[in-house]
């Protein structure tokens, strides 16, 4: 298995969230309801598994790898591009959960934005899966021999175990900071 692979694997999982984010999406602009569990849903999704798990990987260790080596002009300006696209995913999620929690609290006034931001996610990660798979990540091994390839791959393993402790971790750091408040 190529590191690549780890991460096309990735993208078929995100790709599978698009299909109810749609749906929903065509949902909340018909009754103009925003139904923050499934925003709230979306948000972690989005944050955690396509944003620190998966564009995690390929920041932190395929594109640092890839800084490592002599690129063509063409693969260090797409590199580029994806790191710009992968702040414009993390900002658009923020700006989701912004919404959402103005909603909540004064229903009609942040419709427009839920919808939005929503939708400029669905519009969005399926171009940039694209990009990634027909055009970048298969090239990028190219520079690489099997041995570091290898080692890529054994340090996205690694990360995917560690990942999960960090957000539970956190999860119950919040938990005592709350509940230590209420005392």
């Amino acid at each position: 298995m190529l590191p690549v692979d780890a991460l096309i694997w990735e993208h078929r999982s995100i790709e599978r969230m698009i299909l109810p984010m749609k749906k929903e999406l065509s949902q909340m602009s018909e009754t103009k309801e925003v139904d923050s569990n499934f925003i709230g849903i979306v948000v972690d999704f989005i944050r955690t598994y396509a944003d620190r798990c998966h564009h995690g990987k390929e920041e932190g260790i395929l594109f640092r790898e890839l800084a490592k080596k002599k690129l063509s002009d063409e693969h260090a300006t797409m590199m580029r591009e994806l790191i710009r696209e992968h702040i414009y995913a993390r900002t658009t999620t923020r700006n989701l959960e912004k919404a959402k929690e103005s909603y909540v609290k004064s229903k009609s006034e942040s419709l427009e934005d839920v919808l939005k931001f929503l939708n400029d996610l669905v519009e969005f990660y399926p171009k940039h899966i694209e990009k990634e798979d027909k055009r970048f990540f298969y090239p990028s091994m190219e520079y690489f021999t099997p041995q570091e390839q290898q080692a890529m791959l054994q340090e996205f393993w690694d990360f995917d175990r560690k990942l999960i402790h960090e957000k539970y971790k956190k999860a119950l750091d919040e938990m005592e900071r709350i509940t230590s408040n209420q005392r």
